[in-house]
């Protein structure tokens, strides 16, 4: 690449040989050529692209689900390169990073090694690309790898110039293709550790491409190197919908803001699949593709450039590597990949031997009531465990709370030995890349209380649906109850932080896996958080670093996260003495635990144990109410209704008490369920409770008032003492010897409840009024 002196000349720069030997035979993959005819002195170039390979060198599953891998990949580029020699091999950034333990397990370097001997010619710089920082990209992944990564938006800090090579000229057929790289802006601070990008910044995107693109195509300058621009951006539309990829967001700005010298934009990072026709500055359409992400797709630019070196044509797509059934008449790019991943195998085999930690007992998912079936639908301590491990790795981003999807947990982590060697509670790097096999990045995001309501309330999934509840792993400390009684929205009751009720503003910072963020399994809350950042910590990793840490071995949670509580409704005015209430509860015990020790539940109110019952562990399929108990009982205290002025208190939302009639001095009490491992959740509902005595007070408030004693008889007009001789105790209805209802005067010939309803209203301060209890903040299962 020839460049001109006012070029900066970035560190980390690498440059590698343009194009790779081909064979002499060809054979033509069906789905390679166009079927446009090339006007004669035209050149055809094929540009064959990946983003967001992640590592993925092995297949996965079947080709309905990912399979690809990298030798199928290289099959593919091989094929385009003998169908048309003047083929480039490009990649938009995230080569390595968030891998599968296969790569993840050598630093990455078998996928390095796996893309050299595909011979990629070009990569823009991904997020994942710095998630060590600077020098192990400089250093690292440089060193090992044999092509260009470019960036032009990555600056040293207070400057616009760039802090790696801002762009790569290839040559093909005599046709200069040149390719600009960008990072997304949000690189720093929210996609990296700071620390490992200090002195670096981000510029615009769209300013820098263009200045680029200016230098690259403008004969007038110095430069004039490249025939045909082509951005690789490590950037891109949240969706499929081409909305997305236009408007005032970020990437709308970049496909309507680049300059219409560059003739196609390739993008990455959202692992989105589109094949767009958006037009640039001048109104010209262009191409905007990406190809989703893991390699298991692949996109085409196919350009035509006349004998003038002008692009007369260029068209696009995006195809399933899956689908590809040509083989390469020279497989030799092939087979060396395939040795590669075979050896990267064998390493991660005995690697995954390896001790990763101890555990004390069995970390298991849910299951339905065979016993066996896993159940997504219940709350499990492995899901809970993974949830705190990622919140602790997390942590360092200000996380608060995690949360983790039950699909992403794909085997059990047991006590029991798995193999020779493998003694009973120790952890392999291999039962943990099980585990979590997917290699999802942990994402952070500020949620309000309402929106992680919202999240909760979406474990009902929509109607249909073969699994109808989806049970979130939770991390320690937050806890929440629910009412399963309540309709679609509506219920989640409660929920609170380390005992601290969150209310619907609050703001809490959230970790969640790469998949979740983006609203899977239906959970589509997560994806509305802002100050969205990936934290470019794997999922695994984040558990070899959590038993890397421990000085003991693991013990699992044995809490219940979420607990549904269905309440008889508070009466007007509150619960009294008398009052029946029933509490059902469900979801106080795993479904893996032994039903044999489910034991029992009770509650209570201040030092009154109310009710117990017996838990019932019959699981509930696809569901988390397994664990249930029903507990009843009545208020504690006499019921006074036999009194009709207290029934016509009752009545008007008040409490009256005749003087004569003992008063009780009396607390609400909220209701407490105190579960067998001594765990408990406060409930919204409360009743009164007498309270205690202080021994320090003389006066017991429980005892009778009398006339003259009243506020230590001191005729202040305080409650129970009559102060203006009238016979009538102040502050109480009027009463005779006996503790009648009194008469004022001469005979009523209106029945004794009439004369109730008259002092009610007429002598309201001669009765006392109990309040309305308000009902308090439901808060959550504490330890």
């Amino acid at each position: 690449m020839n460049t001109s002196d006012n070029t900066p000349t970035p560190r980390g720069r690498r440059r590698v040989a343009a194009g790779a030997a081909l064979a002499a035979g060809v054979l033509v993959a069906l789905s390679v050529p166009s079927t446009a005819t090339a006007a004669e002195g035209d050149t055809t170039i094929d540009i064959v692209d990946i983003n967001d390979f992640h590592g993925r060198i092995e297949s996965e599953g079947t080709a309905a689900d990912k399979a690809a891998g990298a030798a199928k990949l290289a099959s593919v580029v091989q094929s385009y390169r003998e169908a048309n020699p003047n083929t480039i091999f490009a990649s938009v950034g995230d080569n390595v990073g968030a891998s599968t333990f296969t790569s993840l397990i050598q630093n990455d370097s078998p996928t390095i090694d796996a893309l050299n001997a595909m011979d990629l010619d070009v990569s823009a710089i991904g997020n994942h690309e710095l998630d060590k920082g600077q020098d192990d990209l400089t250093g690292r992944i440089e060193d090992r790898a044999e092509w260009p990564y470019i960036s032009a938006n990555i600056v040293e800090e207070g400057t616009t110039d760039p802090a790696f090579t801002p762009y790569e000229v290839i040559e093909r057929g005599g046709v200069r293709v040149g390719f600009i790289g960008a990072t997304t802006e949000d690189l720093i601070p929210g996609l990296v550790s700071p620390g490992g990008v200090e002195g670096l910044a981000m510029a615009p995107i769209v300013s820098q491409v263009n200045r680029y693109a200016d230098q690259l195509t403008d004969g007038d300058a110095a430069n004039g190197e490249a025939d045909v621009l082509v951005l690789l951006v490590h950037e891109g539309a949240t969706t499929a919908n081409i909305a997305d990829a236009t408007g005032t967001g970020a990437f709308g700005k970049i496909t309507s803001g680049v300059s219409s010298r560059v003739a196609a934009i390739v993008s990455a990072h959202t692992h989105a699949t589109y094949d767009h026709e958006i037009a640039g500055p001048d109104g010209t359409l262009r191409p905007v593709i990406q190809t989703g992400s893991y390699g298991v797709n692949y996109g085409h630019l196919k350009l035509t450039v006349g004998a003038d070196k002008t692009l007369t044509s260029i068209e696009s797509e995006v195809k399933s590597v899956n689908a590809e059934t040509t083989v390469p008449a020279d497989l030799t790019s092939t087979n060396a990949v395939a040795d590669i991943v075979s050896s990267a195998k064998a390493v991660a085999d005995v690697e995954g031997a390896k001790k990763l930690g101890e555990i004390t007992g069995d970390f298991r998912r849910a299951v339905q009531s065979d016993g066996t079936t896993e159940n997504r639908g219940g709350e499990s301590n492995l899901g809970n465990s993974i949830a705190e491990v990622q919140r602790a790795a997390t942590e360092r981003n200000g996380s608060q709370v995690a949360f983790m999807n039950p699909g992403g947990l794909r085997t059990d982590m047991l006590y029991a030995s798995s193999g020779a060697g493998d003694p009973d509670g120790t952890v392999t790097y291999k039962e943990a890349a099980l585990v979590q096999p997917f290699a999802n990045t942990l994402v952070t995001e500020d949620m309000t209380g309402a929106q992680i309501k919202a999240a909760l309330e979406q474990q009902w999934q929509p109607d249909g649906l073969e699994r109808p509840f989806l049970k979130l792993g939770v991390s320690n400390g937050f806890a929440y109850t629910y009412d399963p009684s309540k309709g679609r929205g509506e219920r989640i009751t409660s929920m609170s932080l380390d005992g601290e009720t969150i209310a619907p503003t609050d703001t809490l910072k959230v970790t969640v896996n790469s998949f979740l963020s983006t609203g899977g399994d239906n959970f589509a809350a997560f994806a509305t958080g802002s100050n969205v950042a990936d934290s470019g910590q794997v999922d695994l990793q984040a558990q070899v670093d959590y038993f890397a840490a421990q000085t003991t071995p693991v013990a699992p949670p044995t809490d219940q996260r979420a607990v549904g509580v269905t309440v008889t409704p508070t009466p007007e005015g509150g619960f009294r003495p008398g009052d029946e209430i029933t509490v059902d509860l469900s979801s106080l015990i795993f479904s893996s635990d032994d039903p044999e020790e489910a034991g029992t539940v009770s509650i209570s109110a201040g030092d009154t144990e109310l009710a117990t019952a017996d838990i019932d562990p019959t699981v509930v399929d696809k569901t988390d109410e397994q664990g249930r108990a029903t507990l009843s009982f009545a208020v504690p205290g006499a019921a006074t209704d036999a009194n009709p002025l207290t029934a016509l208190g009752r009545a008007f939302g008040t409490t009256v008490l005749a003087a004569a009639v003992t008063p009780t001095a009396t607390a609400d009490e909220p209701l407490v369920v105190t579960l067998p491992n001594g765990q408990t959740v406060t409930l919204a509902v409360s009743i009164p409770i007498a309270a205690a005595v202080d021994p320090a007070d003389p006066t017991d408030p429980s005892e009778p008032t009398t006339p003259g004693a009243g506020d230590g008889g001191d005729g202040t007009g305080a409650v129970g003492v009559d102060t203006d001789g009238d016979g009538v105790v102040d502050g109480a209805a009027p009463v005779d010897a006996a503790g009648a209802l009194a008469y004022t005067g001469g005979d009523l010939a209106v029945p004794a409840i009439a004369a109730g309803v008259l002092l009610l209203a007429g002598l309201v301060a001669l009765v006392l009024v109990r309040r309305k209890r308000a009902q308090r903040d439901e808060t959550v299962p504490t330890d």
